[in-house]
């Protein structure tokens, strides 16, 4: 029992290992961890791990043998990911870094004047940290659009790889570094309720307060000449690329429920499965992955540390003022996009017109032959006719035949 532990009035040194989610409190730990970015210093342990990322047993052997060494009696240390084949110098250095927080901690918590609840120690910043876990031989620039930012980046890439001291660079153009590098773009289209994969299949992500659930959709895609179980393996496999991605750029925990177009034989289920598994091997949560379902659903779980990111990709609608909502505005001439590819190569429609807002019509036919109308010509080989109508409100949109009857876009089935 606690009780038989602790006392009421007893002042403990703790550290948050979760962050509040919804209605649930932080989760404390009194097993005290001091990250860096090749080792976890853990006072009050006598204990090294490997990650066990790191597969050569040789190299776990050498690290294990060598911070065993290094390492003060009365600490304990876990060897990350990032320190296979570094020097012993690195993990020296660091290691001293790391006793050298803990000594400062220490020190604070002897003050007369510190009494709960207090804070006693913090990571550096958000940036910092994201920095620390994430940057490797890979990166081949960072931007930054902040001076002061820019000189925190630079000096903290300098201390830990010297080599990528230049690859900072200071962002001072007049449009938005988010527009310039399509970042709002991406973010919107990336985040939303429905993401789209390839070929018109896309994925439907709903969460509640007990799972998340995402669901597999193949749209308004081709059927394979090979039948419907080659289609549904096809649209699956893809699927699973962009869920494992999904998973991190969300950081979505807890239980999650995929439902797979179903698929009747036993090889592409297991090929499915491996499919994933391999696509989240590199995820830094721990999680599990259960095997396909007899109706296709298949679970997942998912270490879940901070509440997951939620952005908000809907905009208010222009025409009924906040009654109701649309997709995001940034996306509409890609959905218009698609729609053509669907009527020229999947109907194989040559000529028809497109019925859009008078601001939409001008838009879109802004430049001449370099406009997006004669760019979505010589894409699809199509023959298309854009006409303004008042009629419409701004992102509403008809097509129309070459005989003036309004084609039904409801035709876009999901084979599921």
């Amino acid at each position: 029992l606690i009780a038989d532990v602790l006392e009421p009035g007893q002042e403990v040194l703790v550290q948050i290992a979760k962050e509040p989610i919804s209605t649930k409190g932080p989760r404390l730990t009194s097993e005290i961890s001091i990250a860096g970015r090749f080792l976890l210093l853990m006072p009050f342990s006598d204990k090294v791990s490997i990650s066990t990322k790191i597969k050569s047993q040789e190299e776990r052997a050498r690290l294990k043998q060598l911070l065993l060494s290094i390492t003060p009696k009365g600490f304990g240390v876990i060897v990350r990911t990032v320190a296979e084949n570094k020097k012993v110098e690195e993990l020296d250095n660091e290691l001293k870094v790391l006793l050298k927080r803990w000594d400062d901690m220490v020190q604070k918590l002897q003050q007369p004047s510190i009494k709960a609840p207090q804070l006693i120690f913090e990571e550096t910043s958000r940036t910092v940290v994201l920095l620390r876990d994430l940057l490797n031989a890979s990166y081949e620039a960072i931007h930054v659009n902040s001076p002061e930012v820019y000189d925190e980046i630079k000096d903290y890439v300098s201390i830990i790889m010297p080599e990528k001291s230049e690859i900072v660079q200071l962002y001072n153009k007049e449009i938005p570094i988010f527009d310039h590098f399509a970042v709002t773009k991406q973010i919107k289209s990336g985040l939303g309720k429905v993401v789209s994969i390839k070929s018109g299949a896309y994925l439907v992500i709903e969460h509640t307060e007990a799972m998340h659930v995402i669901d597999v959709n193949s749209g308004n895609r081709t059927r394979s000449k090979e039948g419907q179980e080659a289609n549904a393996y096809e649209v699956n496999i893809a699927a699973a690329d962009e869920i494992a991605r999904q998973l991190r750029l969300r950081d979505m925990g807890g239980i999650i429920v995929v439902d797979f177009i179903d698929m009747v034989e036993g090889e592409n289920r297991q090929k499915l499965f491996d499919r994933l598994r391999e696509n989240m091997a590199n995820d830094r949560a721990k999680h599990n992955i259960l095997p396909l379902s007899k109706f296709c659903l298949m679970q997942i779980t998912r270490q879940r540390v901070r509440p997951q990111t939620f952005i908000q990709t809907n905009e208010v609608c222009p025409t009924c003022f906040g009654k109701g909502e649309i997709r995001s505005s940034i996306l509409f001439t890609d959905m218009l996009a698609g729609k053509i590819e669907y009527l020229a190569h999947k109907q194989k429609m040559r000529r028809f017109t497109l019925m859009v807002h008078p601001y939409v019509a001008a838009f879109i036919e802004k430049g001449g032959l370099s406009s997006l109308k004669w760019q979505w010509r010589r894409r699809f080989a199509c023959g298309l006719k854009i006409i303004p109508s008042q009629a419409m409100s701004y992102l509403q949109y008809a097509f129309y035949d070459r005989k003036g009857l309004e084609i039904d876009m409801k035709e876009e089935v999901d084979i599921k």
